[in-house]
């Protein structure tokens, strides 16, 4: 499975967003498997916290044995990660990301901050940005074309 594969886990994910902005996550073990996938909850869950990346490092932590620690994992984006998920993902040890759509607004793994590549912090995951960056962005801005219409 390469990095599109991963992406494409992601979108799917993203699709079934509902309420929320369709953002998708997926995180794969070292020897590949899905662990987890997820999608936005925040309206739904009423949860501030309930981005894609969250939901699904949760549940990969749950699945992968090894307690929080996902070392030698990857996990893959449909759009840049915010500070809180860069945060997550850096002290969830995650060994590679993957994302889509860049996020100039509150990407924080290059856009607006660069998190996940601080000197200062203890892990730093290797990073892949841009895969598949235009059917993510397109179907973000689907979703908010259609908000705008209402």
């Amino acid at each position: 499975m390469d990095d599109a594969d991963r992406i494409r886990v992601a979108l799917d994910a993203a699709r079934s967003a509902g309420p929320d902005v369709p953002i998708g996550a997926a995180v794969f073990a070292p020897d590949g498997k899905l662990l987890a996938g997820a999608r936005n909850a925040r309206e739904e869950l009423g949860d501030p916290t309930a981005h894609a990346e969250i939901l699904a490092l949760r549940e990969a932590a749950r699945n992968h044995g090894d307690g929080w620690r996902l070392e030698g994992c990857t996990l893959a984006v449909t759009v840049e990660p915010c500070t809180m998920c860069a945060g997550a993902l850096v002290n969830a040890r995650v060994a590679r990301l993957v994302f889509g759509a860049w996020e100039p607004r509150t990407g924080a793994v290059g856009s607006l901050w660069d998190v996940v590549r601080d000197r200062r912090l203890n892990h730093r995951p290797e990073v892949v940005g841009g895969v598949l960056e235009d059917e993510c962005a397109a179907l973000l801005d689907e979703f908010f074309a259609g908000r705008r219409e209402a």
